[in-house]
């Protein structure tokens, strides 16, 4: 790789920091955080299951403290607080950010998909870095939403929980994609065994009494205010359209990352078609197959147009029409790039495999690797944020092309067996105007909109 490629390929994997490629320290004096702290100061909403995994290794940082805890549970707050017992703690993040912004410089949002865009932009426009969960959003326009506030705060750091990206494997498996050791790409092949679906019988459950010591009115933000029931919180919320983003939304960020990161060609799809059993209407719906379609003008693709095509369920392809010997993949949770000079697969952990005439080579005995040391997802957010640059995996702004090539499906599965037309700059299906109308954006409910910049 000659050394302008592969200060490209640092650039856009986030060494090098912002959209002129500066560092952060250089950034911080052109309108973020203000200047850079000896100890960055953290505020944690959503506090427990992946928020409890993510504020801890962030506090481990040595220059890192939790100093808020937010969360619209009483029994999340006082299990959290047991291990920040000098932090203060709220229910809701709005009155924290109008009467406490003053108190915390990075903000770690780990709650529920429906609150992602709110919070996170909420954050940004207070100049708070932001380490945020995956899908980096819930709605498609929130995908543009989101590009508008990251030009207008490039000083900030920002990373989406995507840790896998660390792993070793998936760096290398960008390196051999992005050198083209493989030739031009033909298409891709992404699956998780996640299985998300009907629950509670198939029926949506009587309403009940809300759970003591839940805010309810809070948990919902954006969304219509409706009665609790069985089934949603705290972890079934995934499988509900109108709060999560089933298996695909969910393991989409560490299986698309690794195919965005290395063709920089692969901007925004053209179309999209989910074929499954059933419709998705109130809960999400599983079993779906679902084919992005890019087009491409670049010798590094073997055709004008590019296919991703991506499933849940455990729905993996043959492995003999790839040429590849053997009946079973090595995880459910797969990405599988196939050009013209053979096929590259990757697990979710980063195992990977460079496949040529039947022939296996590991991926570590390509040549013209560099080495990868080790990398801490959670300490590399609050190193930038610290002014030290750290290659940093996944910034926001890499989140946004990998979060809509792991969403749009999602949101297709409303329309089974029907080939729907994307154009996000006006954030329009073309030839749909129903699925235009119904799944494209949300009406927020007052009080939880999102800001504007």
């Amino acid at each position: 790789m000659s050394d302008l490629t592969r200060r490209d390929f640092m650039k856009t994997t986030g060494v090098a920091l912002g959209a002129a490629g500066l560092p952060v320290s250089a950034l911080a004096a052109q309108g973020g955080a203000a200047g850079v702290p000896d100890e960055l100061r953290v505020l944690s909403i959503g506090v427990t299951g992946i928020g409890e995994w993510d504020r801890s290794r962030v506090n481990s940082h040595p220059r890192a403290r939790i100093v808020g805890l937010c969360d619209t549970s009483d029994a999340a707050i006082e299990a959290a607080k047991q291990d920040h017992p000098d932090a203060f703690i709220a229910k809701d993040y709005r009155q924290v950010f109008a009467d406490r912004a003053d108190e915390f410089d990075a903000v770690i949002v780990s709650v529920p998909d429906h609150n992602h865009a709110p919070m996170m932009l909420t954050a940004l426009a207070h100049d708070k870095h932001c380490y945020g969960q995956k899908p980096l959003v819930h709605q498609l326009e929130e995908l543009q939403k989101m590009e508008e506030a990251l030009a207008a705060k490039p000083g900030l750091v920002t990373q989406v929980g995507n840790q896998r990206m660390a792993e070793r494997g998936r760096r290398a498996a960008v390196e051999i994609l992005r050198q083209g050791q493989l030739g031009p790409a033909v298409e891709a092949w992404v699956w998780t065994g996640s299985v998300q679906g009907r629950f509670t019988g198939g029926q949506m459950g009587d309403p009940k009494d809300v759970p003591g010591g839940l805010d309810w009115d809070l948990w919902l933000g954006p969304c219509e205010q409706v009665p609790y029931r069985d089934g949603i919180t705290p972890y079934n919320w995934r499988n509900w359209w109108d709060y999560g983003s089933a298996g695909m939304g969910d393991w989409g960020v560490h299986l698309h990352d690794i195919i965005m990161y290395s063709y920089d060609e692969l901007s925004s799809p053209i179309a999209v078609k989910t074929d499954t059993p059933r419709a998705a209407d109130w809960c999400h719906t599983s079993h779906c197959r679902t084919t992005l379609t890019y087009a491409v003008s670049s010798d590094r693709f073997a055709h004008d147009r590019f296919p991703i095509h991506y499933a849940d369920s455990n729905l993996a392809p043959s492995r003999a029409a790839f040429g590849i010997p053997g009946d079973a993949w090595p995880d459910a949770n797969m990405t599988v790039v196939v050009c013209e000079g053979g096929v590259l697969t990757l697990t979710a952990g980063g195992g990977l495999e460079i496949w040529r005439g039947g022939e296996m080579t590991e991926g570590w005995r390509m040549p013209d690797l560099p080495d990868f040391p080790h990398l801490d997802h959670w300490h590399a957010w609050v190193d930038n944020c610290l002014g030290i640059d750290t290659e940093l995996r996944t910034p926001f702004r890499d989140g946004v092309r990998i979060t809509e090539a792991s969403i749009l499906g999602v949101k297709a599965s409303r329309f089974p067996g029907k080939e729907l037309l994307w154009d996000r700059a006006s954030l329009t299906f073309t030839n749909h105007q129903e699925a235009t109308d119904t799944v494209v954006r949300r009406v927020y409910r007052d009080g939880f909109g999102l800001p504007t910049f």
